[in-house]
């Protein structure tokens, strides 16, 4: 698995970056035997450092925990792998029958969450964050979390400043953090790019992830002229919800919301998806091989963040990274509008 520099920080980055909000009980609970061997099967697929991103909010710190603990119980010495943690929620005691924080979404938790964006709640989120970890392992790697759903919460003009004014002062804290030595780069993940475009206008992130917005599915040209920015800047590119929330592989979700064929408005979702799964039946080539393919095809985009809930999956994706698919592959896919004409990495 190549592993680079993320951006121009010290941090080893491998192509292939793991998620983890299965272990915090994402819709279902796994075992504490199936998140060992998640996390065992990170270690056997890699060659060097494994870097795996988590957050506060999976499972309301349990995600948190359970890496602590299960890396301590594999032995795993803390110069083998890179957390990075995203910060904005903070663990409280459970007061209801589940969470107030995305109800619904998580299973069997003993702790809810509450949201911290500011100067001062960030650092109670980092600190927190490391406490869960147990001690002997750390983020190196942080992130204010969904900083888009934040501002979209917004009720007025001048809730929405406040909201920004929180976001910049919890960046503020997060680079004083960097400066200290405490973490080692500062970065932003986000659904909507267009707020990470925002906020890069005003804090110089080491390094972005983009999600659900740069697939196989939706690359318009100003989001790939946006990453070729980005990466001229020296600032580190990571590609995540490849799939479009599993829509394009064959799921009922599209971008987190259910989608049918008999709507009227998601009606060419399924012609899209028709195509492209004919064009992959044409060449042998599996759709969400060709969607990972794709996602790291622009030069700039160092890493993948793909949140396997089996281990198998694992291996297939290591070896897809050194495979070739024909170059008629790529060039159907654009003749029949899959991918768009004027893209320029395929």
């Amino acid at each position: 698995m190549n592993i680079k520099p993320l951006g121009t920080t010290e941090i080893k980055c491998p192509s292939i970056i793991y998620g983890t909000s299965y272990l915090g009980n994402l819709y279902r609970e796994l075992s504490w035997e199936e998140k060992i061997s998640l996390m065992r099967e990170w270690f056997r697929v890699s060659d060097g450092t494994v870097m795996i991103d988590s957050a506060g909010k999976y499972g309301a710190g349990l995600a948190l925990e359970v890496i602590g603990k299960g890396l301590a119980e594999l032995g795993v010495k803390p110069e083998e792998i890179s957390i990075s943690n995203k910060l904005g929620w903070y663990r409280v005691p459970l007061e209801n029958d589940e969470p107030t924080f995305e109800p619904g979404a998580w299973a069997n938790l003993e702790n809810d969450a509450v949201q911290k964006i500011s100067y001062e709640g960030i650092l109670e989120c980092w600190q927190q964050g490391c406490e869960l970890l147990g001690g002997t392992f750390r983020p190196e790697v942080v992130s204010v979390h969904d900083p888009d759903e934040y501002l979209d919460a917004a009720t007025d003009a001048t809730d929405r400043k406040k909201r920004l004014d929180d976001i910049l002062g919890a960046y503020k804290a997060l680079f004083e953090l960097k400066e200290k030595g405490e973490v080692k780069a500062v970065g932003i993940g986000s659904k909507d790019w267009l707020v990470i475009k925002e906020l890069y206008g005003q804090v110089k992130f080491d390094w972005v992830m983009f999600a659900n917005k740069f697939t196989i599915y939706h690359h318009p040209k100003a989001i790939v002229d946006f990453v070729k920015q980005l990466g001229e800047d020296g600032v580190g590119v990571i590609n995540s919800a490849i799939f479009n929330a599993g829509f394009l592989t064959g799921g009922e979700y599209f971008d987190y919301r259910v989608v049918s064929p008999e709507n009227q408005e998601d009606k060419h979702l399924f012609e899209w998806r028709e195509k492209f799964f004919s064009v992959c039946g044409k060449f042998g080539v599996s759709p969400g091989d060709a969607c990972l393919k794709f996602a790291l095809s622009a030069p700039q985009i160092q890493a993948v963040a793909l949140n396997p809930s089996k281990p198998k999956r694992m291996a297939n994706n290591k070896a897809l990274l050194e495979k070739d698919f024909p170059k008629e592959f790529w060039t159907e896919l654009k003749a029949e509008g899959i991918i768009e004409q004027d893209y320029p990495y395929l």
